[in-house]
């Protein structure tokens, strides 16, 4: 990139950086000391503001960057992230949104144990919880180091890994001082920006083809170097049978991992009530199906206009689809058009990253110290009060993030985020769905259903070709490959459902049917809800 992009972009950067942080200093003066105002953000939001952060937090970078970049490089096949990632949100309206905020007060845990034993429910899920938001974590981090990497000139290897550290210690920052007040509003201002740069840059695409849609999808099969092939369904996961099943796979997970993802659950205790809840998710729907639709244009169009070989060549497994095809569309490298129009899409993307970590730090650091902490502590001993471990837990858990994300800077961001769905609805999702729907689900089902889909699916990753075995893995040296399928939602899934009926009709105690009749009234009433 030429110096006057990269003077601009990083300008865009530094500006968006300070605005944030400003709005984390203007929160940080409010009461933070209390678990209500730092996990909630003492639940005074509307449901437009809860709305339109919700779509913040949902539209990470995978959504910007990873699903163009997917449907830029194999075309019919990269647009089944973009149903999958929207169509779970209905499984989140219909089953899960009023639900969890009548029954929780900060995290998943609170609605899994309120009818259980609570230390080894609140072990279990806060285990798990942590698991998924730290491969989220990861996703986000890839894409940052892509991103700057290109700004910078290429694909340096110093300038992602500075970039990798750089989102982590400022992630930790603003969890520290900002709590969840902070981490809102800061996901508001992320989510306008990022739904009018995608306006922009989907009407600019348009406009460049005249309006006609027909010669921007011809456009790019031919410069995919696929030809037709490109526009139907197969190129990706039509070769084998392994690869329908993987397609299969990865279509389930993304249904049913939103209804499981610890940061996405936390949105809906910000609001006053569960009917707040609802509408906050009707918000997000419309936002969401929004930028979804926006995303197809973009792939197709950085396919068309800028080439498929030309973003592959640039390295990040397609990540970086999206300023490549701003820098063209606004006249091409040198042209100040171009350079703006880069420098725009390049702060705004980065803007979604930071938005995006700051939101799944906080569950997971709450996840800490709201479940494993206080359900681990030793009676009588003199604890730290949980919002100071919060904090604490941020920085452990950037630490670890920043960590992986070095290892893993050549995957696809939207890949990875998939990993993290599958993980969510194998071992979360069936948790929260028996103890919402079955009456005599009990304390060993609920910690069989975390572990019995938790275990397989991360032992499942690690046996996959995503690890060992192919030139594109984390390990491409070694081959301890056993499970053919990239994505293991297929197989942890129903093992977390079916391990979490078998603890079920297994388990010694009952059910506590009192326990589940006031769990009931209050999920469906709202009567004595937090």
């Amino acid at each position: 990139m030429s110096g006057s992009q990269q003077t601009l972009a990083l300008v865009l950067f530094s500006a968006f950086i300070a605005v944030t942080l400003g709005i984390t200093t203007w929160a940080g003066r409010t009461r933070q000391g209390s678990a209500e105002e730092f996990y909630a953000g003492g639940r005074l939001f509307s449901p437009m503001e809860n709305g339109f952060a919700l779509a913040g937090d949902y539209l990470s970078a995978a959504s910007f960057l990873g699903i163009s970049g997917l449907i830029a490089l194999f075309g019919y096949d990269g647009m089944l992230y973009s149903v999958g990632f929207f169509v779970a949100w209905l499984v989140v309206l219909l089953l899960v949104a009023e639900l969890v905020r009548n029954c929780g007060r900060f995290t998943l845990a609170d609605v899994v144990a309120a009818r259980m034993a609570e230390r080894p429910v609140r072990t279990a899920v806060g285990a798990s919880s942590v698991t998924v938001s730290v491969l989220y974590l990861v996703a986000q981090m890839v894409g940052a180091g892509s991103l700057v990497a290109l700004l910078l000139g290429g694909t340096s290897g110093a300038a992602r890994s500075w970039t990798v550290v750089g989102v982590g210690a400022l992630m930790v920052v603003y969890v520290s001082l900002g709590g969840m007040r902070a981490t809102t509003w800061i996901q508001i201002v992320k989510a306008v920006l990022l739904m009018a740069g995608a306006i922009a840059l989907t009407v600019t695409v348009l406009v460049h083809f005249h309006g006609d849609v027909d010669a921007l999808l011809t456009t790019a099969a031919e410069r995919s170097g696929h030809g037709a092939d490109f526009l139907a369904p197969g190129l990706t996961y039509g070769g084998s049978w392994t690869a329908r099943f993987d397609f299969i796979s990865l279509g389930v997970a993304l249904v049913l991992g939103t209804a499981g993802l610890p940061h996405i659950l936390s949105r809906f205790y910000t609001v006053p009530t569960a009917r707040a809840a609802r509408r906050s998710v009707i918000w997000a729907i419309g936002l969401i199906g929004c930028f979804y639709l926006m995303t197809i244009v973009l792939g197709f169009g950085a396919a068309a206009v800028v080439g498929s070989a030309e973003v592959r060549a640039s390295g990040g497994a397609g990540n970086t689809a999206v300023p490549l095809l701003a820098l063209e569309l606004g006249g091409g490298e040198g042209s100040t058009g171009g350079t703006i129009l880069f420098a725009v899409v390049a702060a705004i993307a980065f803007a979604t990253i930071l938005a995006v970590v700051a939101g799944i730090t906080l569950a997971s650091s709450a996840s800490v110290a709201h479940d494993l902490y206080a359900s681990l502590r030793r009676p009588g001993g003199e604890p730290f009060g949980e919002v100071a471990v919060a904090r604490m837990a941020a920085a452990g858990i950037g630490v670890v993030a920043i960590g992986l994300g070095l290892l893993a800077q050549n995957l696809n961001v939207a890949f990875l985020v998939g990993l993290a769905f599958a993980v969510a609805a194998s071992a979360n999702l069936p948790a929260l769905l028996y103890s919402l729907f079955w009456k005599n689900f009990t304390t060993r089902g609920a910690v069989w259903a975390v572990y019995g889909g938790l275990v397989p699916a991360l032992v499942l990753v690690l046996l996959s070709p995503v690890v060992s075995g192919g030139p594109a893995s984390l390990f491409p040296g070694v081959d301890f490959q056993l499970f053919p399928l990239e994505n293991p939602g297929l197989v942890s899934i129903p093992l977390g459902f079916l391990a979490g009926w078998i603890g079920t009709v297994t388990s010694a105690a009952p059910a506590d049917e009192d326990k589940h009749a006031e769990m009931e009234v209050r999920s469906l009433t709202g009567a004595g809800a937090v």
